[in-house]
């Protein structure tokens, strides 16, 4: 029900933001088209427990609402990522994903923004001693709500947000995985902190 609840408040903040007025778009803003970006929080790799995520994103600005991106990601994790941080059992190993996404982002009044993306993962399971097992493929969409800041004459930008990320497909798991990842929920909200240069 809490689920359903989330869902509802989550769609109906994207259909206010769909039809806000984007007044507050300069002309700078538009002189850049092109952008490189990553996320804040690859800093969470200098942690011990390092999750190797890596993010590097290609957008570019098609009008000064609309805005498409390609992006590789890759990270590595050793518990279900529907209870992410809050697993009870871990994996008996860990899987390294390692996909390319493309996304539209749309801006709707100031900084207001809604993203919908797609990232295919090649999954490639780890056993206990490291050793490489079997492999299996991923979809994994997302759909974000969130605020862009621009600073330094627009160049450069900051996007706090809140996403719904969901994977309907998620293969060939390793049967001791299998057991883990059971009854499992295969959605998650997270926040998210991007940033990037615009040029």
């Amino acid at each position: 029900m809490i689920f359903k609840v989330k869902i509802a408040v989550f769609f109906i903040l994207t259909g206010i933001f769909a039809f806000g007025q984007n007044t507050a778009q300069t002309e700078n803003a538009v002189a850049y088209k092109h952008s490189i970006g990553s996320s804040f929080f690859m800093l969470g790799n200098f942690l011990s427990d390092s999750p190797e995520y890596y993010l590097l994103t290609y957008g570019n600005r098609l009008t000064k609402k609309d805005r498409v991106f390609v992006e590789f990601n890759t990270w590595k994790y050793s518990e279900p990522l529907g209870t992410y941080g809050d697993s009870e059992e871990l994996y008996p190993g860990f899987v390294r994903a390692t996909g390319i996404g493309v996304g539209y982002q749309r801006f709707h009044w100031k900084g207001v923004f809604t993203t919908i993306q797609a990232t295919s993962f090649k999954k490639q399971y780890h056993d206990i001693n490291d050793n490489k097992t079997q492999k299996g493929f991923q979809l994994y969409l997302q759909l974000i709500a969130g605020y862009r800041f621009e600073f330094f004459k627009n160049r450069f930008y900051l996007e706090p947000a809140y996403a719904l990320k969901y994977w309907p497909i998620d293969t060939n798991y390793p049967d001791d995985f299998a057991v883990i990842e059971s009854g499992k929920p295969n959605y998650i909200f997270e926040p998210s902190l991007n940033f990037g240069f615009k040029f």
